[in-house]
């Protein structure tokens, strides 16, 4: 876990729920560049909180069950003293969070707002073939909207405080990570993807991935958020696209 004072420069979100057995090892990867972890307790029911709290990181409570209600909680603390850059990561141990120092070299670079990991499996398991398809096919509405050639959703990314809240993110489910890509481009800001290796989870199962209701309920909100921003205003001009990202 990392160590000295906090300087709330970088600061990473990880949405928790029932994710006791995995925590202790994706906190042991947080590298040194991150300078502050808030671990947001979606209504668990195990030790989640204890565990992340034993490794030095800081809980925060939601007891409303959604992806997008966690990282919404961790934004309302952050906005007290706003960080430089804030990142996001699943607590299941699959992103590889260790890797997080590359996407904020981007950002670091100067001509970046979002980095965002492609997530590149290193087994079939990491990410099912639901999965697969829910990406292809919310990747090329994207493309046909707004004419970005995202390849992936996937939840490894960092985003600069600034731009983050020009977003006005609202999501409190399943469509956070789409909803952020998209707003990104209508925002105009710009994004690039970086091939990231993706690992099955560490233990357990997945509670979206590998059940068929979640799966359903994870496209289909996918799916209406993408809608939903296709009827709406379009502010700002077309993404421009960063490095690596090239097509």
């Amino acid at each position: 876990m990392i160590a000295g004072p906090v300087t709330d420069t970088v600061v990473l979100i990880i949405p928790a729920r029932n994710e006791e057995l995995s925590l202790p090892a994706v906190l042991a990867r947080i590298p040194a560049a991150v300078t502050r972890v808030l671990v947001i307790d979606n209504g668990s029911t195990d030790a989640t909180a204890s565990v992340a709290r034993c490794a030095g990181a800081e809980v925060v409570y939601e007891p409303a069950p959604g992806y997008g209600a966690a990282c919404l909680a961790g934004l309302a603390v952050l906005r007290k003293d706003p960080p430089a850059v804030i990142a996001f990561a699943d607590a299941d141990g699959s992103d590889g969070v260790e890797n997080l120092p590359l996407l904020l070299d981007m950002l670091g670079e100067g001509n970046l707002d979002l980095a965002l990991a492609r997530r590149m499996p290193e087994n079939a398991e990491a990410l099912s073939v639901q999965q697969r398809f829910g990406n292809w096919l919310a990747t090329r509405l994207i493309r046909l909207f707004w004419g970005h050639a995202y390849e992936d959703l996937g939840p490894l990314r960092a985003i600069s405080w600034e731009s983050l809240e020009r977003l006005n993110m609202s999501d409190r489910t399943f469509g956070w990570t789409v909803e952020m890509q998209i707003r990104a481009l209508k925002a105009g800001l710009r994004v690039a993807e970086l091939p990231l290796p993706y690992r099955s989870r560490i233990t357990g199962r997945s509670k979206i991935s590998r059940t068929l209701s979640g799966v359903m309920r994870a496209g289909w909100k996918i799916l209406w958020v993408i809608g939903r921003e296709a009827l709406s205003a379009h502010p700002g001009s077309p993404a421009r696209q960063g490095p690596e990202q090239g097509k």
